[in-house]
């Protein structure tokens, strides 16, 4: 009997790729099916149309800012024609933070969260003794170490959405991108840390950044990072919670999701492979094994998982649970495109906030048609 047969694409990171490459030569079979995994950079997955490769794959891999456009151009499946709504209930509770909640969207869920991440405080265990716990006390660090921003590719509009929701709690207008005030404040403060460190690493996305600080390179600290847990096994690089401002934890959720595309044939093994990746022993155990960051509040907590990883999970877990959802909107990727241009160049010309957050809301209009959902 020939067993169903999928391609799926994920991204070019150990983070990325390993478990599930490593769950398609080991456990697929078992469950009676072969995946085929090909891969595409870190920037293809930020901001490649996802009509495009839906097209193209059973399997797709990506994050929760592509739901608006998925849904407008109608090409995946939702998961809860895949998984029964006990299981998705279930999931709810047990996945930490808005994971699974982030690929709700028009009343139904689109992917199932594979793995977790937002933006954490990342450091050079050498160089900072106690990582700074405030805004406060990081542009106070910024005065006598080298300490960056992320603002390369959407980056900049990523962590200035972060430092927003420190001073908000999350909270977003119903039909405009920020609120004026926090918008001012975080600006900013932004700008106050756009000093040398920054601008001399202005196009490092994550995974150049965390190398940089696990290479010794002359970086003290990035307040805001995507965290991966592959740099905190040997002690290159340390992390922590988002600094908090008068809010408390600011930080936008990051990780993916696994969605199925319209054209795959949805095969009672492939579902039992679903549930499988979304399960305790893939979660726990062959996730962590492989490079991955679970998904499960209880792989988050679990100290052997949180041992073996260098106590990365216990240090930032909090700012998972206080995550913020990024817009989600169809025409939500190329308005981050869009602002993150206008935030770097302000930030890098030293221009007023006024004309830069005005340009974003703009941009915002321009992309997010009015009263739909974001």
């Amino acid at each position: 009997m020939t067993r169903p047969a999928y391609r799926g694409l994920t991204w070019d990171h150990p983070r990325g790729y390993r478990a599930l490459e490593a769950a398609a030569q080991a456990i697929a079979p078992d469950h009676g099916l072969s995946i085929t995994w090909d891969r595409h950079p870190l920037e293809g997955f930020e901001s490649h149309p996802i009509a495009d490769l839906a097209a193209r794959y059973d399997l797709i891999v990506l994050d929760h800012p592509h739901v608006g456009e998925a849904v407008a151009h109608d090409c995946l499946t939702p998961i809860d024609e895949v998984m029964d709504a006990g299981e998705l209930a279930a999931l709810d509770k047990s996945a930490i933070g808005p994971s699974l909640a982030s690929y709700r969207y028009a009343g139904r869920h689109w992917a199932l969260p594979l793995d977790a991440a937002s933006q954490v405080m990342a450091y050079a265990p050498g160089r900072v003794e106690t990582p700074p716990a405030t805004w406060e006390e990081v542009v106070e660090l910024a005065s006598r170490a080298p300490v960056a921003l992320s603002l390369a590719g959407p980056h900049a509009a990523l962590t200035f959405q972060s430092v927003m929701a420190s001073f908000t709690g999350g909270a977003r207008p119903q039909d405009s991108f920020a609120d004026p005030a926090a918008a001012r404040e975080a600006y900013a403060l932004m700008a106050a840390l756009t000093g040398e460190a920054t601008r001399a690493r202005i196009d490092q996305n994550p995974i150049a950044l965390l190398e940089a600080i696990a290479g010794g390179e002359d970086l003290a600290m990035v307040p805001l990072v995507y965290g991966y847990v592959n740099y905190a096994r040997h002690g290159r690089v340390a992390f922590a919670d988002a600094p908090r401002g008068a809010a408390g934890i600011g930080s936008i959720l990051g990780g993916t999701g696994v969605a199925v595309s319209r054209r795959c044939a949805v095969t009672d093994e492939l579902r039992a492979h679903l549930a499988w990746l979304m399960g305790a022993d893939a979660q726990h155990r062959f996730i962590p094994a492989h490079e991955g960051q679970p998904a499960l509040r209880s792989a988050w907590n679990d100290p052997a998982v949180d041992h073996a990883w260098g106590g990365f999970y216990s240090a930032t877990r909090a700012t998972l649970e206080a995550a913020s959802l990024r817009p989600r909107h169809d025409g939500a990727i190329p308005f981050q495109t869009e602002a993150s241009a206008r935030l770097r160049a302000g930030l890098l010309n030293g221009e007023l906030a006024a004309p830069v957050l005005a340009d974003i809301e703009a941009a915002f209009t321009r992309h997010h048609a009015k009263g739909t959902e974001t």
